[in-house]
């Protein structure tokens, strides 16, 4: 889990931008809150950088890790990512999978928004499994036809 960033409303930043920018040297970053639209982050540029150097090497480095001993990443990634406890054997084992094979390939072009993507999804199933009643509701057989689906739009 991250550590919080300090948040400011991103109108402050346009009424007094010198001073907003000054609250870098006191923080990592400054979280910009938009009423209507996504936050946005603001930082330096070197320590931008700084992370996302640490972030490639991290990415190469796991994937390293996983080619050479599958088997470590099998054994520690559960007490990482304490949810795939939920998870039946074999999903565990196909999410383990997935997962060396994503981060090998995230490291590769230089983007975690896969590796980010594919927890997301197996952590939903998970919460899944944990749920017994929802569990019950989703794996059961339907026979119902809920008509066309509607292509969704470019927002």
């Amino acid at each position: 889990m991250s550590v919080p960033l300090e948040s400011v409303p991103f109108s402050e930043l346009l009424r007094r931008p010198t001073e907003t920018a000054e609250r870098l040297a006191r923080t990592r970053a400054l979280r910009l809150r938009r009423r209507d639209a996504a936050d946005l982050v603001l930082m330096s540029a070197e320590r931008a950088e700084a992370e996302g150097e640490v972030v490639d090497l991290t990415a190469r480095l796991l994937a390293g890790l996983a080619r050479r001993e599958p088997a470590l990443v099998r054994e520690t990634l559960p007490t990482v990512l304490p949810w795939m406890r939920f998870l039946p054997q074999g999903d565990a084992e196909q999410m383990t999978d997935e997962f060396i094979a994503t981060a090998e390939a995230a490291a590769a072009v230089g983007s975690t928004a896969a590796v980010s993507q594919l927890l997301a999804e197996w952590r939903r199933t998970a919460e899944v499994h944990a749920d017994p009643d929802l569990h019950r509701i989703l794996a059961a057989p339907s026979a119902d036809d809920f008509g066309p689906v509607t292509r969704p739009t470019d927002e």
